[in-house]
Formats: C-alpha cells, sequence, structure tokens
C-alpha cells in the first residue's frame, strides 16, 4: 500500500476517501477499532468486501489480512460475495417464525425465485435468512439493506418488491423497529 497525504495509507478501494478515513482513524485509539467502519466502506464501494480490500485495511490498521478475514468473516451483515441491489434478509428467529416467517419467506423465494446462492437472475434481490434482528414483538420481519419492514404479511412484502422494483424505496419500512401496536 503506498502512503499519500497526511500519512493516511491510500489504495484502489479507498483512495477517494482520505479525508473520510484520516478522521476516523482520530475516532479510535487503538486503530484496530475501526475495523468494522472500514470493512463497512469497503463493502459500500465494491458492492462486497473484496480480498484487495481486506488487504487494504490490514495495512491501514497494521494487521494481518487474515486478522482482517477473520472479522469479516464473523459478521453476517459483511460479504465477501456481491449481494444484489436490494440484500433481503429475513427473521427466522424463534419469535418469528411463531408468527409465520417460515411462510413469508416461502412465499418470498416462490415470487422471487432466487438461485442456490440467494440472488435472483437480474442481480436485484439477494435473500437470506438471519438469527435474529431484534424486533421479536413485531414480527414477522425483515431487514432490506439498512431499512427494517415488521409485521408482514404476504401482501405488504408483495408491495415492498414491487415498489422496490419500481422506485427502489418503500413506504412500509419502519426504521430500525417500531412498537408493538396496543389493541
Amino acid at each position: 500500500m503506498r502512503p499519500v497525504s497526511g500519512g493516511v495509507a491510500g489504495g484502489m478501494v479507498f483512495d477517494k476517501h482520505r479525508d473520510f478515513i484520516a478522521e476516523l482513524l482520530t475516532r479510535y485509539p487503538v486503530k484496530r477499532s475501526a475495523i468494522l467502519p472500514l470493512l463497512n466502506l469497503a463493502q459500500r464501494e465494491e458492492g462486497c468486501v473484496s480480498q484487495a480490500a481486506m488487504r487494504e485495511i490490514a495495512d491501514l490498521l497494521d494487521l494481518t489480512p487474515p486478522q482482517v478475514f477473520e472479522t469479516a468473516t464473523f459478521y453476517t451483515m459483511l460479504s465477501l460475495k456481491p449481494r444484489g441491489t436490494f440484500h433481503v434478509q429475513v427473521c427466522r428467529s424463534l419469535m418469528c417464525a411463531l408468527v409465520g416467517a417460515d411462510d413469508l419467506l416461502a412465499w418470498l423465494r416462490a415470487h422471487l425465485e432466487p438461485g442456490a446462492d440467494g440472488a435472483t437472475a437480474d442481480g436485484r434481490f439477494t435473500i437470506s435468512t438471519v438469527e435474529c434482528l431484534g424486533s421479536c414483538a413485531t414480527g414477522p420481519m425483515m431487514q432490506i439493506n439498512d431499512d427494517y419492514y415488521e409485521q408482514l404479511t404476504r401482501d405488504k412484502v408483495g408491495r415492498i418488491v414491487n415498489d422496490l422494483k419500481q422506485t427502489g424505496d418503500c413506504a412500509l419500512k419502519s426504521g430500525p423497529f417500531m412498537m408493538p401496536e396496543r389493541k
């Protein structure tokens, strides 16, 4: 990795983010602590965490590439393979399963027809399951990219998918989580 202005390392993945990285590193007294924000940045830039990005992060943080790799592979929010434009993560925890998550997942797979890798043929959607998204009172739920969708039904999921296909956004997103309605 070649040094750039201000002593911040730069490379193919991070060249245009030199100033952001320099500021980011000032937030952490221990450089290694910046590993997750840098992995997230790499994923946003490339659509996944590439080997080149992991090498750059290792150089930047004075780590070995295997140390960065072990962190990148530990977190399900990070991927070493490209994902679709919309990463659909369906919660399959016990609480969501009890209120119909498995049925919604089956419907979603039948509707989008992803391949064995979870990605649709057009590359727009990647479907995966996660153990818990921390919204147990509002299940069944899923997260698409950074947005939560809660209290799902087949109709809601159909609208979400159609809206995302048409406009790239859906008004049904609820944020990080919503409070359960009192009845």
